[in-house]
């Protein structure tokens, strides 16, 4: 398996994200229409708690390994890549047994008195194996993102998704006569069997990858060995730091939800219901242009480790900023996109147009989201691991705070929370920035963000003018034909104006072309 340039390694993640972010939504579908809005509601209370267990399963280390990977490779280190592989299977094996046990154990505690909804024990208990499983593989997958291989961890994404959406239908299928909370729990099942299959192709990709270590298992002077362990836990540690502050942040928003909207007046099943609507319909419309930015970010950390361990400065310039320019011209059409037609989507999605006022609302502002994974990236890329985590610090800190300070106000409501989460996501963006230039003297110059606002205001005129064909919110022939207009036009001034330049055209051509 070859190494790629980051185009083309980028490509491949962008091509099995955007597989994998349609297969999703067909499971986001499944579970709209077979548990409704309660059962949505209860399922994603259930997945901070998860989440915040696997990022303390990993501490950070995949982010370590791909860095400490690219850089072994350089030198054509092998012994390196094995001591480095050696001590992450330790580190997050151990930790993921650990949290397993604790998770199962504190469960009950979590659903029923944090949470208020004691639905929410089964999910939990039964999303629970998944911790072990993702902790192994999220090394496997630093590994070969190091080598700047992506095709393993492209793949392993997609067979992910088909084997969770095989099982979704099916498990709820089985589970719901026994109510929502089982029918939930089943669905978490599907979850755990996605991530072992992938699990078990992107480790046939590592035992048959030709650059691997022959063993992992290792016998090396214990100098070396605390020498590699602390080169893991200078990177791993700050990661595992940002990465813990939006866990810890995930985990607790659906309980200050919770209380404060009946702090608010709402009952329990309003709380619920609409907080369902929030994370349930119109989150995962927002996030969808992430998983090229992801893709992007994955890309970036090898590439730029590359370049500032050679010390070419104005690369490592040039590689941000066309990471934040693919970032632009992938999330910035969607933007517009679900600012004009937010309740025709949400109506031929979900069969529900709740969130219609939440997606028109929170579009723009999602834009900066977009450009957050990048400039993280290349902050842990630089060995500024530690400023980002600050950074996701001061804006989790804000985030709850307005949380708190809108939502149990009941002229605010759940549109508190929305607030709250665009307060987030501008904070932490904008200190990425302000970081970034204060460390390496990074700046976007102005003549790009002229050409990029400039473009949008062009694309929202055109897509007011096509409101006009509009007939009824059942009409999916003109949905698509305003948005195959509005995205040809996008694609027709992001070339005009250089704002995706023409070397990089082509190599997206070509490696679009290659991929069919």
């Amino acid at each position: 398996m070859s190494k790629q340039t980051f185009i083309k390694g980028a490509l491949i993640l962008i091509i099995a994200g955007m597989i994998s972010r349609l297969l999703g939504f067909v499971n986001r579908i499944v579970l709209a229409r077979l548990l409704g809005d309660e059962g949505v509601g209860v399922y994603m209370l259930a997945l901070p708690a998860l989440f915040l267990m696997i990022t303390l399963s990993q501490i950070g280390i995949p982010v370590a390994v791909s860095k400490l990977v690219a850089e072994a490779s350089i030198q054509n280190d092998t012994n390196r890549v094995r001591r480095i592989l050696y001590i992450s299977f330790t580190i997050t094996i151990s930790l993921s047994i650990i949290l397993t046990v604790l998770f199962i154990l504190f469960a009950p505690i979590v659903s029923q008195h944090l949470l208020l909804d004691d639905r929410t024990y089964i999910p939990m208990l039964m999303i629970s194996p998944i911790i072990p499983i993702i902790a192994v593989s999220s090394v496997l997958r630093g590994y070969f993102q190091g080598i700047q291989n992506m095709k393993p961890q492209a793949m392993a994404q997609v067979i992910e998704q088909v084997v969770r959406i095989g099982l979704v239908f099916l498990f709820i299928q089985i589970m719901l006569p026994y109510g929502v909370s089982y029918a939930a729990g089943g669905a978490m099942f599907a979850v755990v069997l996605g991530e072992l299959a992938s699990l078990s192709f992107i480790y046939y990709c590592f035992k048959t990858d030709q650059h691997r270590p022959v063993s992992i298992f290792i016998k090396g002077k214990i100098d070396q060995l605390r020498n590699t362990f602390n080169d893991i836990m200078h990177i791993a540690l700050p990661t595992a730091g940002t990465r813990l502050i939006g866990s810890v942040t995930y985990f607790l928003e659906p309980i200050l939800v919770s209380q404060s909207l009946f702090i608010a007046g709402y009952t329990v099943s309003q709380s619920t219901a609409a907080y369902g609507q929030l994370t349930g319909y119109v989150l995962p419309l927002l996030l969808l242009p992430t998983f090229i930015t992801h893709s992007l970010s994955v890309a970036l950390i090898p590439s730029v480790s590359e370049f500032n361990a050679l010390n070419h400065q104005n690369s490592v310039h040039y590689r941000i900023r066309q990471a934040l320019r693919l970032s632009y011209a992938s999330g910035g059409v969607m933007t517009i996109v679900f600012m004009l037609f937010a309740h025709p989507i949400l109506n031929l999605i979900y069969g529900n147009v709740d969130g219609t006022q939440f997606l028109t609302f929170m579009a723009p502002f999602f834009l900066l989201l977009y450009f957050q994974a990048p400039l993280q990236a290349a902050l842990q890329a630089l060995d500024y691991a530690k400023q980002a985590m600050i950074n996701s610090l001061i804006g989790s800190l804000v985030k709850l705070s307005t949380l708190w300070l809108l939502a149990t106000k009941p002229s605010f409501g759940i549109e508190g929370v929305v607030i709250s989460i665009i307060v987030g996501i501008m904070v932490v963006t904008l200190l990425h920035f302000v970081t970034l230039y204060k460390t390496i003297g990074f700046m976007i110059p102005f003549s790009l963000v002229s050409k990029m606002i400039g473009l949008l205001i062009l694309i929202y005129f055109i897509g007011e003018r096509l409101q006009q064909l509009w007939t009824t919110d059942t009409n999916i022939i003109s949905l698509i034909f305003a948005i195959i207009i509005l995205m040809a036009v996008y694609l027709i001034g992001l070339i005009l104006l250089q704002i995706v330049s023409k070397e990089e055209w082509e190599q997206l051509k070509k490696r679009s072309k290659a991929n069919l």
